[in-house]
């Protein structure tokens, strides 16, 4: 009997396995729409969602004067972006691009690639207690780096 237990849990336990990845991979994809659909439907509520209060999302900047930095914004920026960057429902195209390719998992921590119409986000993202996925880290740039910098006022 004992055996046949050891046999039926050697059978059982891959598809167990492959049952978590499949729904982690679905609530990681939904975190990373959340995020970037968000922006396209002015829902500040979505975008809360799919972000953690401490995010930090980062980029290379250029300033008006030449001066190089590395741009920071936060958890409460994004849901300002959320609620008011595509209000009037004209910077983006009617069917946006949204590529969400997942680089890695490993249990509890996951990077993925968003590519979007006018750039590209590299996240970190994190289950929490309540198995739900959250983005922690956003690095980013347009596709277009000329776009990358303050202009000259």
């Amino acid at each position: 009997m004992k055996r046949l237990l050891m046999l039926l849990l050697l059978v059982a336990s891959p598809l167990l396995s492959q049952a978590a990845d499949a729904t982690d991979t679905q609530s990681i994809k939904r975190a990373v729409r959340d995020y970037i659909e968000s922006q396209h439907k002015a829902d500040p509520e979505r975008m809360a969602r799919g972000i953690d209060p401490q995010l930090a999302k980062r980029t290379y900047w250029r300033a008006a004067d030449g001066s190089e930095f590395v741009m920071n914004t936060d958890y409460d920026s994004m849901l300002k972006v959320a609620r008011t960057y595509n209000k009037d429902g004209t910077k983006f195209p009617a069917q946006p691009r949204v590529e969400i390719k997942i680089l890695d998992v490993d249990q509890r921590v996951a990077t993925v690639k968003l590519t979007a119409d006018e750039w590209i986000d590299y996240m970190h993202l994190y289950k929490n207690q309540h198995s739900e996925w959250k983005i922690v880290n956003v690095l980013w740039q347009y596709h277009d780096t000329t776009r990358q910098a303050s202009k000259k006022q």
